[in-house]
């Protein structure tokens, strides 16, 4: 197979994943209501994706409030929403080859923030080209989210999607800088404006659910080694759920492979003054002229 002939073939997949996860998204946040169940929401749209020929490519995460990221069901989680604003953001692959999308969905009575996000990103998405500065998307980002009398989210950035990797350069800031990186054509990043009725930063909280791989080496106990086996073959570097994991008393079996610097988690972030935070997000395919919405909805 020439260069010409994988890349074809990989654009194509990033296509395949937008497309079902555009339908996914739209489906469960229309799904979503108060009262709905954080794990029933995740496992929904994670068999839908499989339904539709995809594989997630993270789990589902549902951020309430003040968590901007991160958040997501446990095995046994009885949470449900409440009126709250919620975000999903999802991800779907294809054979490895990925796009990310979110959305969120107001219970709280503040879709003024909710707007912002979305008019966040249209207007980042009008500016993106081959030769544009990330540091001209980022402004634009940051004047929309200001004019409505919000701040965005500074220390969380859009990003770069690569082969069986979530997080690539170059990294989409949220609001203007100086030295950005240019974007070429051909380059697949996801867009994702945060913004916050607080000051704009988030930190690490207690809550973890999501784990991806750091590195392969051996381990000991059983229970473990099972499940660094199943890691390594079926979600490689991808981000996974402790709920995934086929194996008995997973949270044991991760906590000796993080003791280990095996895996490392993810834990959930929020926003440091525990203000609202909103979100939007598109996976986009830079061109000539201007950028392909593969995670548009059709």
């Amino acid at each position: 197979m020439t260069d010409v002939d994988l890349d074809a073939e990989k654009y194509e997949k990033h296509r395949e994943a937008g497309e079902i996860l555009a339908q996914v998204r739209d489906e469960a946040a229309d799904r979503l209501e108060v009262g709905t169940s954080y794990l029933e929401i995740s496992e929904w749209a994670e068999d839908r994706i499989r339904e539709l020929g995809g594989t997630p490519a993270f789990p589902v995460n549902v951020s309430v409030d003040e968590e901007a990221a991160h958040g997501a069901a446990g095995p046994d989680d009885d949470r449900v929403v409440g009126e709250e604003m919620v975000k999903l953001d999802i991800g779907v692959h294809i054979d490895g080859w990925l796009a990310d999308t979110a959305v969120t969905v107001d219970f709280s009575g503040n879709q003024d923030l909710v707007e912002a996000a979305e008019e966040a990103l249209d207007a980042a998405l009008d500016v993106v080209e081959a030769g544009v500065d990330t540091g001209t998307i980022g402004a634009e980002i940051e004047d929309v989210i200001d004019a409505y009398g919000y701040n965005p989210v500074v220390n969380l950035t859009g990003h770069g999607l690569g082969h069986w990797e979530q997080h690539t350069a170059p990294n989409i800031p949220n609001r203007g800088v100086s030295q950005g990186t240019t974007l070429e054509v051909g380059d697949v990043v996801a867009i994702e404006p945060f913004a916050t009725d607080g000051s704009g930063k988030v930190s690490e909280g207690q809550q973890e659910e999501i784990y991806s791989l750091e590195r392969e080496a051996t381990v000991r106990d059983r229970s473990a080694r099972q499940a660094l086996d199943q890691i390594t073959e079926e979600f490689k570097t991808l981000p996974f759920a402790t709920r995934w994991l086929d194996v008995p008393r997973p949270e044991m079996a991760l906590r000796r492979l993080k003791m280990n610097d095996i895996v490392h988690g993810y834990p959930v972030l929020k926003e440091e003054d525990g203000c609202l935070v909103s979100q939007r997000e598109h996976t986009i395919i830079v061109t000539e002229d201007g950028c392909e919405i593969t995670t548009r909805s059709r």
